[in-house]
Parts: structure tokens; C-alpha cells; sequence
């Protein structure tokens, strides 16, 4: 393989996830439109409410290696060299990171904070 064709990338992972890609990629365009139009509405980041998403985002975070272990032919029990190990931590800290910023949006526009200056 000469260069980097992005087309193999969409090929490979429309071939692990089938329709279920198509679903993640807009709920990461949306969920990021979402979070920066809710900034750029409220002006600052309410700390309880990113607590409370953070939580989540654990949540998130394992549901992301439980998903990377359904559409990969290998399990976690494969993993030997040190490039498994970090492969799995970013899939797990890609998780947290989506879940928490999702969360965090989802709440800020159901139950609006009332700030008082």
C-alpha cells in the first residue's frame, strides 16, 4: 500500500459495523454541533453538570470496549504487545470522552442551568 486512501478506512469500518457506522458518525456531528451551539448559548460550563457526565462517561467508556469486542475477531485475552493494551485505552477513552460530551449537551438542553450574576 503506496498512500493513505481514506475510502479503505469508511470501507473497513462499514464492513465491522454495517448501518451502525452511519448512526455513530451522526450522533459525533450532532452531538458536537449541539455541544458548541449549547457553549456558545450559556457562555461557560456548569461544573455539577460535567461531574454528573463524566459518571456517564465511564459508562460510555465500556460500552465502547464491549462494542469493540463484538465487531473485531479477537477478544481482549488476545491482546499481547503493548500497541493492543493502547489501542483498547483509546477505544475506552474515545468512549468516555463521546459519552460525556453527549451527556453533558443532552442535559444542558433538557434542564437549562439558571445562573444567577
Amino acid at each position: 500500500m503506496q498512500s493513505l486512501d481514506p475510502f479503505v478506512f469508511i470501507a473497513v469500518f462499514q464492513e465491522m459495523l454495517g448501518p451502525m457506522l452511519w448512526v455513530l458518525l451522526l450522533l459525533v456531528i450532532g452531538g458536537t454541533i449541539a455541544f458548541i451551539a449549547l457553549l456558545l448559548k450559556e457562555k461557560h460550563i456548569v461544573s455539577q453538570r460535567l461531574v454528573n457526565s463524566q459518571l456517564i462517561g465511564l459508562v460510555g467508556g465500556v460500552l465502547a470496549l464491549i462494542l469493540m469486542a463484538k465487531v473485531s475477531s479477537s477478544g481482549f485475552t488476545d491482546a499481547a504487545g503493548p500497541i493492543d493494551w493502547l489501542l483498547i485505552a483509546g477505544v475506552f477513552g474515545l468512549g468516555l470522552i463521546g459519552t460525556t460530551i453527549l451527556s453533558y449537551t443532552l442535559s444542558g438542553w433538557l434542564k437549562p442551568h439558571s445562573c444567577s450574576r
